[in-house]
C-alpha cells in the first residue's frame, strides 16, 4: 500500500449569516447546504479582505452578526470555475451553479472553520 500525499488545495473563505452556519455545523462542518430558490450561486470568495468586508458591511446589518469561514478544497477541482471579478482588482469569487454545490462539497478537504466574527 502506498502513501499518496493528499491532492493540493486551495483556500477559499465564505461570508456567512447565522442561519447557514447554523447549517454547516450540522453537516459536522464539511458540506455547504443546498442553495434557496432564490439563490442559483454559491460563491466563495479568494481572499479574506473581501470575505471580512461582506460578514461585516452586509451580514452584520441583515442578521445582526457575521462569519468569516476558511476551508479548502482539491485545486483541480476548482479549474472548472473561472475567477470572477466582483469589483475592485482584489473582488474575487467563484460562481458555482447551485445544481453542482453538492458535488463542490465533496471535494473540500477537512472541515470549515469560523475565522472571524462581527456583530
Amino acid at each position: 500500500m502506498t502513501n499518496r500525499p493528499p491532492p493540493p488545495t486551495t483556500t477559499l473563505w465564505r461570508p456567512t449569516g447565522p442561519e447557514e452556519l447554523a447549517l454547516v455545523e450540522a453537516s459536522g462542518w464539511r458540506a455547504w447546504p443546498p442553495r434557496l430558490p432564490e439563490q442559483p450561486i454559491f460563491y466563495p470568495v479568494l481572499n479574506e479582505d473581501y470575505a471580512i468586508r461582506i460578514a461585516r458591511d452586509w451580514n452584520v446589518p441583515a442578521s445582526g452578526v457575521g462569519y468569516v469561514t476558511r476551508f479548502e478544497v482539491e485545486t483541480a477541482f476548482l479549474e472548472r470555475y473561472p475567477v470572477r471579478r466582483a469589483g475592485g482588482e482584489t473582488i474575487l469569487e467563484l460562481w458555482v451553479p447551485a445544481e453542482e454545490l453538492e458535488e463542490f462539497n465533496r471535494h473540500i478537504v477537512g472541515p470549515v472553520e469560523v475565522v472571524r466574527a462581527y456583530r
